[in-house]
């Protein structure tokens, strides 16, 4: 038998490494065979390692489902920052990368998608530790919103509690739209990848202008 397995590579790469081929695997199985697919044994074979290596590292399926969601917003929230870092200081140029990002993500992580928000893996429940670090993922979003509407010097004597709630409300209505146009377009809703992108593009344009965004 060959040692030149995803295993043997990822082991010598690290913890870190490990963890990632382990969930790249199982998130493959996923959108190939969808969560049947999802046992140690199964998983185990893709990559060459024993079962124990995998009930060591997530105690089982449970640990395995939440590490995937938890990887997926972690993809998600490195993706937005790196679009941001990348976009320079325009504030409006920065909302907009995050916007592309998004549906980047997306598209590119559609197996950790499904399990962040299309209960891909039936029965699961992430923990609330899960969820709470999941938002974090946003914090990106809310700090590009929050550069354009930042409060002018005749804001000064608002009540803060209302202009976070403000502040609140614009980034979860941009992102209820993103998420709503992206799983339209997973589900195979739009006939194209071109109408797809422009509906996504139009959308976004269209809450932003309607918020003060642009």
């Amino acid at each position: 038998m060959t040692t030149d397995t995803p295993y043997r590579r990822a082991q010598a790469a690290g913890h870190d490494a490990l963890r990632r081929t382990v969930l790249d695997a199982a998130s493959a199985l996923l959108v190939a065979e969808g969560p049947q697919a999802l046992t140690m044994r199964r998983i185990s074979g893709e990559i060459g390692c024993s079962t124990t290596v995998l009930y060591t590292m997530f105690g089982g399926k449970d640990g395995l489902a939440e590490a995937l969601y938890r990887e997926g917003f972690a993809r998600l929230r490195r993706r937005l920052t790196a679009a941001v870092e990348a976009a320079g200081d325009d504030p409006a140029d920065r909302l907009a990368a995050t916007g592309r990002a998004y549906r980047e993500n997306a598209l590119a992580e559609r197996a950790y998608y499904g399990v962040m928000f299309g209960h891909a893996i039936p029965g699961f429940t992430p923990s609330p530790e899960a969820v709470a670090e999941s938002k974090q993922a946003f914090t990106v979003l809310a700090d590009a919103v929050g550069r354009l509407r930042a409060p002018s010097a005749r804001d000064a004597d608002r009540d803060l509690s209302a202009a976070e709630l403000a502040l609140v409300d614009a980034t979860d209505l941009l992102w209820a739209t993103a998420h709503g146009v992206v799983s339209f377009e997973l589900a195979g809703h739009y006939p194209d990848e071109a109408t797809a992108a422009a509906t996504y593009r139009t959308a976004l344009t269209a809450v932003s202008t309607y918020l003060g965004l642009r």
